[in-house]
């Protein structure tokens, strides 16, 4: 039977069928009916083989409660946000493992509008029902649900399009780019098919087939050793830039002309920068990780910095507070006001192509400066045994000497000429650091390795 340890911060993730397995896909969706008073609920799946299986389970569950059900099939995560929040739906629901291997699977769960399900705002309550009907003796049989049906088959992926055409086009794209996108055997490919021919560019497009036995590596370009692949491609092709995306691509990843991948971090500076040109004085949400770069560019474009909490829930639970017209991670993911302050894979990359051809500039040439005067680590993550003392100590032994701390998210401390912040994953046992310094790359290099020797017990 499956664990409720695959229940985290903001979704339901885990190994397939240690713990997440069809009768919890079951008890869920009877849980999040009984939650949400749902009546109807639209999901989707990835291309995981496990997918298939569990969104079955997960319409018995729906059905068992009295909800109607509509099926887009093989999707990404954003096709389900679209569809809650442009369409009269009481629920979303997402299966997938998103970037991880491909054993894994999980959900991810939107309320009528697609207001996310966090710990705080509902999924606590759902995973409490969901460990009860785990006990009940017929809770795993499709026998003890009352009701059964079929789900309706629908695709909004036509339509989503003209949306994200609607929302990118504005006379950017004039220039012709030559670009290798990397879908990863992931679920981009089925949008790149009916997107890249409305738009005047040369695609390259590499592992567009969904296939979830993933035979060219885990789609994660985060990973460093799924970064190759796609950058060689670029460098091969002659190409002006590469995009690559995760499983679900709600993350899109990307590399300059000669094949250099370019830290989610100066991506968030630069779409803050195009946003606050779209919604001038607009108030932007960025994550406690590294910053500095994000609020410069922010303060001089006459927006409003605000600082989130790391999490797609909670960037998204801060962004609806502030009104605010965009939100970013350094881990890729990018938030939208006029995407019902959701995350997507789609929007950013087309928006960087508006802002390329109206500049005229490659992208290395845009973010080269940033990276030079706002040096960053990269998320680097270590698996430790006790993570809470080993905060405690980096905190300890740093905290008298800065200039400002604060725990909205781990441990944040900024000195004069570096910061860094050190906090527990929401998802998986690590400790994840990020260091930035000012425009000193040895600094930046040596505070990194001072701090991971303390975290490696060598120091």
């Amino acid at each position: 039977m499956a664990e409720l340890s695959s229940f985290k911060a903001y979704d339901v993730r885990g190994r397939v069928p240690s713990q997440i397995d069809a009768p919890l896909a079951r008890a869920l969706g009877r849980a999040l009916t009984e939650a949400l008073e749902a009546k109807s609920v639209v999901i989707g799946r990835d291309a995981r083989l496990s997918g298939p299986e569990l969104s079955a389970a997960l319409c018995e569950g729906l059905f068992a409660n009295g909800a109607d059900v509509t099926d887009i099939g093989l999707c990404g995560t954003e096709e389900i946000y679209y569809a809650a929040a442009h369409h009269p739906f009481d629920a979303g629901i997402m299966v997938t493992g998103s970037h991880n291997p491909a054993d894994e699977n999980g959900f991810k769960l939107v309320r009528r509008g697609a207001v996310p399900l966090s710990g705080d705002s509902g999924l606590k309550t759902i995973a409490a029902r969901v460990g009860v009907l785990l006990k009940t003796v017929d809770s795993g049989n499709t026998a003890d649900c009352a009701k059964t049906g079929i789900p309706h088959a629908a695709s909004y992926r036509a339509e989503y399009v003209r949306w994200l055409l609607q929302q990118t086009q504005d006379n950017g794209h004039s220039r012709p780019l030559k670009i290798v996108a990397d879908a990863g055997n992931g679920c981009a490919g089925l949008i790149l098919a009916e997107l890249t021919p409305h738009l005047p560019h040369d695609f390259i497009l590499r592992q567009t087939e969904p296939d979830g036995n993933f035979p060219n590596g885990v789609p994660n370009p985060l990973l460093p050793e799924r970064r190759m692949a796609t950058a060689n491609a670029v460098r091969e092709a002659g190409a002006d830039l590469g995009v690559a995306w995760d499983g679900d691509f709600d993350r899109c990843f990307f590399y300059d002309g000669d094949g250099n991948f370019i830290e989610g971090y100066y991506l968030v500076g630069l779409l803050a920068g195009e946003m606050l040109r779209r919604f001038p004085g607009g108030k932007i949400v960025f994550d406690p990780r590294v910053y500095w770069n994000t609020r410069e560019i922010i303060i001089e474009a006459g927006g409003v910095p605000v600082m989130g909490k790391t999490g797609h829930a909670f960037m998204k639970e801060r962004m609806r507070a502030e009104n605010a017209v965009y939100g970013g991670e350094m881990s890729a993911h990018h938030y939208f006001r006029d995407f019902a302050f959701c995350d997507s894979g789609m929007l950013p990359w087309l928006l960087v192509l508006s802002l390329l051809g109206r500049s005229g500039a490659p992208l290395s040439e845009l973010v080269a400066a940033r990276m030079a005067a706002w040096p960053c680590s990269g998320e680097i993550n270590r698996r430790v045994a006790d993570a809470p003392a080993l905060m405690k100590i980096v905190r300890d032994r740093y905290a008298g000497q800065a200039a400002y701390e604060d725990h909205v998210d781990g441990v944040n401390l900024e000195f004069r000429d570096w910061r860094f912040n050190l906090r527990m994953s929401n998802t998986e046992p690590l400790l994840r650091l990020n260091v930035e310094a000012r425009a000193d790359r040895a600094l930046l290099e040596d505070k990194t390795a001072e701090i991971l020797r303390i975290l490696d017990g060598a120091a």
